[in-house]
């Protein structure tokens, strides 16, 4: 049977595994290059220096509105 010696050791083993994956992926995921024929191309962006709230989506509908 596992002493609780043995089960502490493979519990931190396996855990900071875990971790090194976790920042492994993360770091991964933030360096990955887009591919801007697909994702980047269909999303609206917003230019820069640009009022985001003018570019909400919300912006289209108020500005139909008629002001009194």
């Amino acid at each position: 049977m596992i002493s609780d010696d043995d089960l502490f050791t493979l519990a931190i083993f396996l855990g900071s595994v875990a971790m090194l994956l976790i920042v492994l992926y993360h770091f991964l995921e933030v360096n990955a290059k887009s591919d801007s024929s697909t994702a980047d191309s269909t999303a609206k962006k917003i230019p820069l220096g640009a009022d985001p709230v003018a570019f909400s989506p919300g912006s289209a509908v108020a500005s139909k509105v008629k002001p009194r």
